[in-house]
């Protein structure tokens, strides 16, 4: 190509071009890769020195200058001194930056810069914690995901060798509070690993669990656990713990993170430290020379605040000698601790609250008064307190003040007399001083204005009938030092009143009366009561009386109107046995009756009935249905007919908001049939052959309901064997139970005991009523004999 060539020129100028950009993307990508590195370093630093991002480049700059090196070399040697085992060097790098063939790769392989990035990343955010706990945490959110990590656990090594837990993540505060102060024993291994100055690393829980004490209830939640000594010079003073919830040995590439993190950690603890130290030697020292010399109880707050600004914990930097947390340290023992971890229940409350209001606004809090339980000696006593807090600096002056014991118990005497309704008095026989307190003017009905009376003129405002004792025992006092509780009335525009006096003498050496001390008392609610009372005892007393009177009554004719047969009765062939048992609470009479009476025309005839209700009139009503139905039925009237004109009776009788359940059957020997009818009772209950069940009810309404009832009957051939009983709803109704239930459960106890020829009806009645009746039972149980069994009829009427 010909050098003066237009085309050849425009090529060559773009080839440079071209050459120009592609050096200056090499030049872009070297700054990144620089800026990069730069950036993980800083944050080491930052970490370790505990210092601003400002300084630690500076510092990078320095250490650069100082050894001949450029920056990035610098930035990989900071890198590098986190990274290999204690006691091996960290490599060295062989080129500046920007060139691959000996470059920072060579230096730092890939493992070792992802692991640099994770301590990059590590460093910035501890530069942001303020506590050992926040600490705990950050480590957790950084190495859960590369070590399965569930909880982190700080140890600091104690003067007297022990440790005690000065941060944790991960844990409940139970388990934290249980092992917060470990004592020097063998086999602790954060101990361990502090003494030795080596990690220990515990990947086999069962085999190890035999060498070392393991922290934790329930050790088997954390298999792999990691304990690695945090180096502060020579020596260390902090264990760091690293538990994981999956089991197994750490690798390699794990066991040189958690050591890197471990050297992280020293630098941001020396910074706690420093704050420390710092505070204590500014403000917070001189308050705590003022507060040595002080009374009472007070501390000085410094806030503890996250990132966002918000305020966290306070950290408690002075304390005179008698303030003291829930744990009994007192003044100078609780100046470092927080807030949460010497009064944790303040979390949330109102007082944390107003602790935030000052703070905010500049403006002093004082609480509400509140009671607090202290202790004197070993007996707890309550107290009242308020407490307030004013701003102070940066942080908050917080007092306690405890209210006066004085006013305390005045106020408490004053409570006394008013809520007994008593007052007390004192008089001197010297002297001739009187004083009264102001509930003894109520409690004697004498305005507050007037003098107090003496002694002896205290009969003058007695009911005349009760001065005379009254005078007669305030003599003996007054003579003899003889102390008296003497009751007496007196009266006020309100009426009587009832007073009591209590009085004794305090007297010289020789025996001579010479002040009274007492108090009197207003019984007059009490007396009133106790009137009311009697009367009403009188009252009951009558009426039980009277009770007693009707149920004698009423059982007298129950007896005469409802005789029970001794023993089971032939009626028309059949055999019939009857159990009337009475309700075992309130009057034990009622309305439940039978009839079982053989007719004119050797028919027999069974009624089972029950009038609602108790007592004289629920007696009466069943004696006038019962000899009513006995009478219509012997005379011819249908069992049907029976019923309606039974129903009428009862509307129409003097009572006519009765109301009564009724079965009427009606057997005929010749044909073995039974005919019966129902007015709202429940049915029938038939075994025959072993088998149990209840008889289909004709269309009936209960008697008194209904001026237009409708009554049906139906018909029943016994067969040799059969039983039917017919019962009232005092056999089957429990309370909170259904009558459905109650008719399954009688089913149930007849199948059982009832299927046979010789079962008693004692026996099914025992069962079905083991617990107390609280209503009338009526029972008729009626048996077919087997073929070649029937007696004859001996015309009882049951």
């Amino acid at each position: 190509m010909h050098p003066l060539d237009p085309a050849g020129a425009d090529l060559a100028a773009l080839a440079k071009v071209v050459a120009r950009q592609r050096a200056e993307m090499e030049r872009l990508r070297d700054l990144a890769a620089t800026s990069a590195v730069l950036e993980r370093a800083k944050g080491v630093l930052m970490a370790v020195a505990g210092c601003t991002p400002e300084a630690a480049h500076d510092e990078l700059l320095q250490r650069a200058q100082d050894g001949n090196r450029t920056l990035l070399e610098q930035c990989w040697l900071t890198l590098g001194a986190l990274l290999p085992p204690k006691g091996q060097p960290p490599a060295a790098p062989t080129a500046p930056a920007g060139t691959r063939s000996a470059g920072s790769w060579d230096v730092a392989p890939t493992g070792t810069v992802e692991l640099a990035k994770i301590l990059a990343h590590i460093g910035r955010d501890l530069v942001r914690v303020g506590t050992p706990h926040e600490l705990a945490q950050c480590l957790l959110d950084h190495l859960a995901p590369e070590t399965d990590a569930d909880a982190v656990m700080l140890y600091e090594r104690l003067p007297e060798d022990g440790l005690e837990l000065i941060g944790h993540a991960g844990i409940d505060a139970t388990l934290a509070a249980q092992w917060r102060f470990v004592p020097p024993v063998s086999g602790v291994v954060p101990l361990d690993a502090l003494r030795s100055g080596e990690p220990r690393w515990l990947e086999d829980l069962e085999a190890e669990s035999d060498r070392f004490l393991l922290l934790g209830q329930a050790p088997e939640r954390w298999p792999s656990r990691a304990w690695l000594p945090v180096p502060a010079g020579d020596t260390a003073s902090v264990a760091l713990g690293v538990l994981c919830r999956r089991g197994g040995p750490f690798a390699p590439r794990q066991r040189e993170l958690l050591r890197a993190v471990a050297r992280l950690c020293a630098g941001r603890l020396r910074a706690f430290d420093t704050s420390q130290e710092h505070t204590g030697d500014g403000v917070a020292q001189t308050v705590q020379s003022v507060f040595d010399a002080l009374p009472g109880a007070a501390i000085l707050l410094t806030p503890l605040r996250a990132a966002s600004g918000e305020v966290e914990d306070y950290r408690i930097e002075a304390a005179t000698s008698e303030a003291v947390d829930v744990f009994g340290r007192t003044g100078r023992e609780m100046v470092g601790r927080q807030v949460l971890e010497s009064y944790p229940s303040v979390a949330g409350e109102p007082l944390w609250h107003g602790y935030l209001q000052a703070l905010h606004t500049g403006v002093p809090f004082e609480s509400e008064p509140f009671v607090y339980q202290d202790a004197v000696g070993e007996v707890p006593l309550a107290a009242t307190y308020s407490v307030r807090a004013a701003p102070l600096g940066d942080g908050l002056l917080v007092t306690w003040l405890r209210h006066d014991t004085a006013d305390r118990q005045e106020q408490r005497l004053s409570d006394v007399q008013r809520l007994g309704n008593l007052g007390w008095a004192n008089w001197n026989l010297l002297t001739q001083e009187i004083s009264w307190s102001e509930q003894a003017y109520a409690v004697l009905g004498r305005p507050g204005g007037q003098q107090p009376l003496g002694l002896e003129r205290l009969p003058d405002l007695a009911l005349p009938e009760d001065a005379g004792p009254l005078t007669h025992a305030i003599a003996e006092l007054i003579r003899h030092a003889r102390p008296f509780d003497m009751p007496f009335r007196i009266d006020t525009p309100e009426g009587v009143r009832h007073l009591r006096l209590v009085a004794e003498a305090v007297t010289a050496p020789d025996g001579t009366a010479v002040e009274v001390h007492g108090f009197v008392q207003d019984l007059t609610p009490q007396r009133s009561a106790e009137l009311a009372l009697v009367e009403s005892e009188r009252a009951m007393l009558l009426q039980r009386g009277i009770l007693q009177a009707e149920r004698a009554l009423a059982a007298r004719l129950q007896h005469a109107l409802l005789p029970l047969p001794v023993k089971p009765v032939r009626l028309a062939g059949l055999r019939v046995e009857v159990a009337y048992l009475p309700a075992q609470s309130g009057i034990h009479v009622g309305g439940d009756w039978f009839s079982a009476i053989e007719l004119p025309d050797d028919d027999a005839l069974f009624v089972v009935g029950d009038v609602a209700g108790h007592g004289i009139d629920a007696v009466a009503t069943m004696a006038q249905l019962r000899f009513t139905a006995k009478g219509m039925v012997t005379t011819g009237s249908s069992l049907t007919g029976a019923l309606a004109r039974l129903n009428y009776l009862l509307l129409h009788s003097r009572d006519n908001q009765s109301t009564a359940t009724l079965v009427l059957a009606r057997y005929n020997p010749g044909r073995h049939v039974l005919a019966w009818a129902q007015a709202g009772h429940l049915p029938p209950l038939l075994v025959r052959r072993g088998e149990v069940r209840y008889l289909d009810r004709p269309g009936g309404i209960l008697l008194g309901a209904t001026a237009a009832p409708a009554y049906e009957s139906a018909e029943l051939r016994l067969e040799p064997g059969d039983r039917l009983l017919l019962y009232t709803d005092g056999l089957v109704e429990r309370p909170g139970e259904s009558l459905d239930a109650g008719l399954d459960r009688l089913a149930e106890a007849v199948r059982t005991h009832g299927c046979g020829a010789t079962d008693s009806l004692e026996t099914l009645l025992a069962t079905m009523l083991a617990d107390e009746r609280r209503d009338d039972v009526c029972v008729v149980d009626i048996r077919m004999p087997l073929e070649g069994s029937e007696g004859t009829a001996d015309g009882a009427d049951a």
